[in-house]
C-alpha cells in the first residue's frame, strides 16, 4: 500500500473541490445581479441553485473521499481480492479456514526502516510483553555500529527482513540496481544470522512505499525472497497520533493480520507498547512474519491430513 502524508488525505479533497465551488459561486452572484427585478423568481432560483450546489459538493466530496478511506481503512474484502490476485504476495497469513480452536491465535508484526536509535527500545518493548517481530532493514543504515545490535535482534528472537537500501520507492529503481541493494542486503543478513548462531526462517522483501510491478515480483521470487505487505498499516511513518495508530491496528487486527510499523519515529516505541497491551489482551500471539509462516505451515498440513482445504493452501505457504 503507498505511504500518503496525512495532509495529502485532508487537503486533496479540498483542492478538487476549489474549482467547482468557485466556478458554482460564481454563478449564482452573476444570477443574482441579474434578476433583482421579480423577487420571488430570483427567490425560487437562488434556492435551486443552492440544492444544486450543495448537492454537488456533497457528491464530489463522497467521490473523493471513499478512495483516500480505503486507502487508510482498507476492508478485510479488498485485502482478500488482493491476495487472491496476487497469491505469491503476503497480505495476510495464508490459515486453513476453521482453525483448530487449540491453535494460538497469530498476528504477524513487522516494523520497518530498521535500524534508528530507537530500537534498542523496541526491542525492550517487544521483549516485555513475550512477542517477536520482523525488522526490515534499509541497507545505507547498516553500520559497524549498528550490526551488533542487529545480531541482539536475532539472539533475542526478532527477524530480519529486506527492505532494500535506501528510503525510497523501490518501483521507481531500475531492474539491475533493485537486485543488486537486495543481494548486497541479503549477504548482510546472511552474516549477521551466521554471528548470532540461528537459523533464518524465511527471505522477506518488502519494497519501498510498498509498491510493487510484474518485474519485481519475478526477480524477487529469483532471488528467492517473497514480498511481504500487509493487512494493518495505520500510516505511523507519517501520523504521530498515538491513540490514532492504536485505535487504528485495534479496529482492524484479526487472526492472521501482518501489521506495519515503523522504526525510525520516536513515537512508535508507545505506540508498539500499547498495541501489543491491546492484542494480548484479546488472546493475541503477536510473533515475526517466519514463525507466523511455520505455524500457518503446520496447520495447512494438519488441515491436509484431517481431509480439508490445507492440501491447496499448502500450496501457497510453501
Amino acid at each position: 500500500m503507498p505511504r500518503l502524508h496525512p495532509t495529502t488525505l485532508l487537503l486533496l479533497p479540498l483542492r478538487l473541490l476549489a474549482t467547482p465551488i468557485t466556478l458554482l459561486t460564481t454563478l449564482l452572484r452573476s444570477h443574482t445581479n441579474t434578476n433583482t427585478n421579480n423577487p420571488r423568481s430570483h427567490h425560487l432560483r437562488r434556492r435551486r441553485r443552492l440544492t444544486m450546489l450543495l448537492l454537488t459538493l456533497l457528491l464530489l466530496l463522497l467521490l473523493i473521499l471513499t478512495p483516500c478511506y480505503l486507502i487508510y481503512r482498507p476492508p478485510i474484502s479488498l485485502i482478500n481480492y488482493l491476495a487472491t490476485r496476487y497469491p505469491d504476495t503476503l497480505w495476510t497469513l495464508p490459515f486453513p479456514p476453521n482453525p483448530s480452536p487449540h491453535n494460538p491465535k497469530l498476528i504477524a508484526l513487522t516494523l520497518d526502516d530498521a535500524p534508528s536509535p530507537y530500537t534498542p527500545l523496541l526491542l525492550q518493548t517487544l521483549l516485555t510483553h513475550t512477542s517477536t517481530a520482523t525488522f526490515f532493514l534499509i541497507g545505507n543504515q547498516i553500520t559497524p555500529q549498528t550490526t551488533p545490535l542487529l545480531t541482539t535482534l536475532v539472539q533475542n528472537g526478532m527477524e530480519l527482513g529486506n527492505h532494500a537500501m535506501h528510503d525510497e520507492p523501490s518501483f521507481k529503481l531500475s531492474p539491475t540496481t533493485l537486485r543488486t541493494e537486495i543481494t548486497a542486503i541479503d549477504n548482510t543478513i546472511k552474516e549477521i544470522y551466521k554471528s548470532a548462531n540461528v537459523e533464518r526462517k524465511g527471505k522477506w522483501f518488502r519494497p519501498g512505499s510498498g509498491v510493487f510491478t510484474g518485474w519485481m515480483r519475478e526477480m524477487v521470487q529469483e532471488l528467492g525472497y517473497r514480498i511481504v505487505l500487509g493487512s494493518v498499516y495505520p500510516h505511523d511513518a507519517q501520523i504521530g497520533w498515538v491513540g490514532l495508530n492504536v485505535w487504528h491496528v485495534g479496529g482492524l487486527s484479526r487472526e492472521g493480520s501482518i501489521v506495519v510499523l515503523h522504526d525510525r519515529r520516536g513515537w512508535t516505541v508507545e505506540v508498539l507498547d500499547r498495541v501489543l497491551r491491546v492484542l494480548r489482551g484479546r488472546g493475541y500471539r503477536v510473533v515475526s512474519v517466519g514463525e507466523a509462516m511455520e505455524a500457518a505451515k503446520a496447520a495447512a498440513a494438519a488441515a491436509a491430513a484431517a481431509g480439508g482445504e490445507g492440501g491447496r493452501i499448502g500450496e501457497v505457504v510453501g
